[in-house]
């Protein structure tokens, strides 16, 4: 039988070059082809390689290296520190004869026991009061505040009053009023007190 190629028939010489090309092949096992399961196609697993054995845990009790002592709250720095701080705008001389005690307030307010609230107008009344009267030192008493530190996890400030009046004396027509604030020697109520030196008039 003749084979036909792109609708033709093949020649004589052609037909012999397939068959010897034909007689050159193995012929596929269909059959056995569709037989052969998927998984058998796939590539081998790949080998599994044991994980090297840990080092057991050390026995430990939980809590062991921590500190036996709280460390409680702190609030730092501390209103002293932060006051001291303070660039230092009065005479040097006068400055060191106020930290020692040496110089006498002209006047004094007692806060202590008041609230915020009331305790700011009074203290703006007596700022602005002393220095248009020519006064150079007053005395502003706040009380050193009591301990309320419950060790709770939010920190209680001590000495709210004593905290507030140093920010007060820095704000709105105070701060053109005074000229220095400084921590009153213990001869006139030490941490619960605050020597305010005012500015000369102009």
């Amino acid at each position: 039988m003749s084979r036909k190629h792109g609708g033709r028939s093949l020649r004589p010489e052609e037909e012999a070059l397939w068959n010897k090309v034909a007689d050159t092949t193995n012929p596929l096992d269909w059959v056995s082809a569709k037989k052969t399961p998927l998984e058998n196609l796939s590539p081998a697993p790949k080998p599994v390689v044991p994980e090297a054995p840990r080092a057991p845990l050390k026995s430990f009790r939980l809590g062991e290296r921590a500190s036996s002592k709280s460390a409680g709250h702190v609030i730092s720095p501390t209103i002293s520190e932060q006051v001291a701080g303070h660039a230092l705008q009065m005479d040097k001389k006068s400055f060191t004869r106020l930290k020692r005690g040496k110089l006498l307030p002209e006047a004094r307010i007692d806060l202590h026991g008041m609230t915020l609230n009331r305790a700011h107008p009074i203290l703006n009344r007596f700022i602005l009061d002393a220095h248009a009267n020519g006064l150079r030192l007053v005395l502003v008493i706040t009380g050193k505040g009591k301990e309320r530190d419950s060790g709770g996890p939010i920190p209680e400030r001590v000495g709210v009053l004593r905290h507030q009046v140093p920010q007060w004396l820095q704000m709105g027509a105070l701060r053109g009023a005074v000229l220095q604030v400084v921590e009153a020697h213990k001869k006139h109520g030490g941490g619960g007190a605050w020597y305010v030196y005012l500015r000369r008039r102009r």
